[in-house]
């Protein structure tokens, strides 16, 4: 089909990380969400992407409900299976962030190795990487407890559950340490923000 547009223009090869920031006003980052289960990862993940984008910033949030249903329902939740789990979610970040993406994860992600391969792998493309280490005490998240996991984890029925039958090793030096058992989702989703902001991001 014919077209009278003059405004069309094809460059050589493919688009780079550079045009993409000038074009969508941006840059690409990924916002790295870790904690134990009912620490108000999903919850804090869900708020800020709805903040970002009314904001009119280009975001997305990864976490259990689309990537474990999807991506990753081939995986256990056995030791090696969860490293795998991690390591695609970090492939994935890196790609959504490298489209200029503000892209938020949200898992528990127990592992300090597994965390560091995805920052290693969005700084070697040159792509921002924010650890947010979003801190419950046991006893809190236990309290909490949504799903009745913790229950079951303490009853036997669970095996492998982070923070009672598997470890869990806290980040040393995150970006960003949002205690929520002291910072609701409306000050935690605020000092996210005001780190981007300060940043460079938004």
């Amino acid at each position: 089909m014919a077209t009278n547009s003059t405004n069309i223009t094809f460059h050589d090869g493919s688009v780079n990380a550079e045009e993409r920031v000038e074009l969508l006003k941006q840059k690409g980052v990924t916002i790295w969400l870790t904690g134990l289960s009912a620490s108000g990862k999903s919850t804090i993940a869900c708020a800020l992407e709805q903040h970002l984008l009314h904001l009119h910033k280009f975001s997305y949030r990864l976490d259990g409900d689309n990537v474990r249903f999807g991506l990753n329902k081939d995986l256990g939740f056995d030791e090696t299976s969860r490293n795998e789990n991690i390591r695609r979610i970090g492939e994935v970040s890196k790609l959504f962030a490298d489209s200029s993406c503000i892209t938020i994860t949200a898992f528990i992600s127990p592992y300090k190795a597994d965390r560091a391969l995805a920052r290693q792998l969005h700084e070697k493309s040159n792509l921002g990487f924010i650890e947010v280490f979003v801190d419950a005490p046991l006893h809190v998240v236990e309290e909490r407890d949504p799903k009745g996991l913790y229950k079951k984890a303490r009853a036997g029925e669970i095996k492998d559950f982070t923070g009672i039958s598997a470890p869990y090793e806290a980040p040393e030096s995150p970006e960003i340490h949002i205690k929520t058992d002291v910072t609701d989702v409306t000050g935690s989703v605020l000092i996210i923000t005001e780190y981007l902001s300060s940043k460079g991001f938004i």
